[in-house]
């Protein structure tokens, strides 16, 4: 697994972050030394989608980067005729996904990998909806309709995962978190430097949101249940019910 090393230099222009080449070699280091709690979120995916996955019907996982989450649905649901729907707007991030799934065991051929912008995709009987860390990423104007959307297309029963880094209304707190996070983060070998530069690289690009707003637009899109079944820190997963 090739090492983050992408801001351990003094950068002359930093340029909004975005899912480039650099990014997808470095992803699974990056992300599991950034995002606590990471390899279990995507493991529980996987344990979730089996319990609640319904046979004949689809499986999303929308801004599915390296394919984790996907791969994890794969491996847990124990039906060769399943349809897992993996979608990124990164041909750079995708060509990696697809190299790695062909490195995985025989579950990853039931992974469709689609090179889209998920406001495009159209989701249709679908009994698992996955979004881990990726609604952060979408414009906040387009995010209750891209819920509805999903919503929309969901069988009775379905569940939406949903991942996301969480700001918080109250100050002391959010300053509280965001230290804590930066904790983790040099505790993984994270300089200073690449911390500061990674966080400006993000700012106009990844917009986080409070958990009270997340719940409130889950309502909103039609769900009436909801659990939050994860959080470390400054990072939450919502589980919702259709």
């Amino acid at each position: 697994m090739a090492l983050d090393s992408i801001y351990a230099d003094t950068l002359e222009k930093l340029v909004d972050f975005n899912f480039d080449e650099k990014v997808a070699n470095v992803f699974p280091d990056m992300i599991n030394r950034s995002v606590p709690g990471y390899a279990s979120i995507v493991a529980m995916t996987g344990i979730l989608s089996a319990e609640f996955y319904q046979p004949g019907s689809r499986c999303y996982d929308l801004g599915c980067s390296l394919g984790a989450s996907a791969l994890s649905m794969s491996q847990s649901i124990e039906d060769d005729s399943k349809q897992i729907i993996a979608v990124d707007n990164s041909p750079e991030m995708l060509k990696k996904a697809q190299q790695l799934l062909e490195k995985s065991d025989n579950q990853s051929h039931a992974i469709e990998l689609i090179c889209d912008d998920i406001l495009n995709i159209n989701i249709t009987n679908a009994s698992i909806v996955v979004m881990n860390f990726t609604l952060q990423f979408i414009a906040p104007e387009k995010r209750s309709i891209l819920l509805k959307n999903i919503y929309q297309g969901m069988k009775k029963g379905g569940i939406l995962i949903l991942s996301e880094k969480l700001s918080f209304a109250d100050k002391a707190q959010q300053e509280l978190l965001i230290d804590i996070h930066h904790f983790f983060k040099k505790a993984n070998g994270y300089s200073q430097l690449e911390i500061s530069q990674k966080r400006q690289t993000l700012e106009n690009v990844l917009i986080p949101e409070t958990l009270e707003q997340h719940k409130e637009r889950l309502v909103q899109a039609g769900f009436r249940q909801m659990e939050q079944w994860f959080q470390c820190f400054n990072f939450v997963s919502l589980l919702a019910i259709k």
